[in-house]
């Protein structure tokens, strides 16, 4: 797996398919969005995962048209993409740049 082993801090909140966030298929399991982190469930903790960049997430200039200006009034939830943050807009990653989106690929969510 690319990702290292992050752990994030214990927190009551249990995630599973009634939790209420959003589930993202993520190399072959479902992580979980949370508050601009995705939680993946391992034992009695969660790892911190990133989406790699990758060919189908890539971390190019990719002007996408956006309805959200910036990003920082709007409801899109913020995702973990290389070491930058993206936003998630209709199953695909978007990130600020200057006064427009580029577009970093899809993102399977379920």
């Amino acid at each position: 797996m690319a990702n290292d082993h992050r752990f994030h801090e214990i927190h009551a909140h249990t995630h599973g398919s009634q939790c209420g966030h959003t589930a993202v298929l993520h190399e072959g399991h479902l992580d979980y969005l949370h508050e601009g982190h995705l939680h993946h469930p391992h034992g009695d903790h969660y790892d911190e995962h990133v989406i790699a960049v990758s060919p189908q997430n890539p971390e190019e200039c990719k002007q996408v048209s956006c309805a959200c200006s910036g990003h920082t009034s709007c409801q899109h939830e913020q995702i973990p993409h290389g070491d930058h943050m993206d936003y998630l807009v209709n199953g695909r990653l978007h990130h600020v740049h200057g006064n427009h989106c580029d577009d970093h690929g899809p993102v399977e969510v379920r």
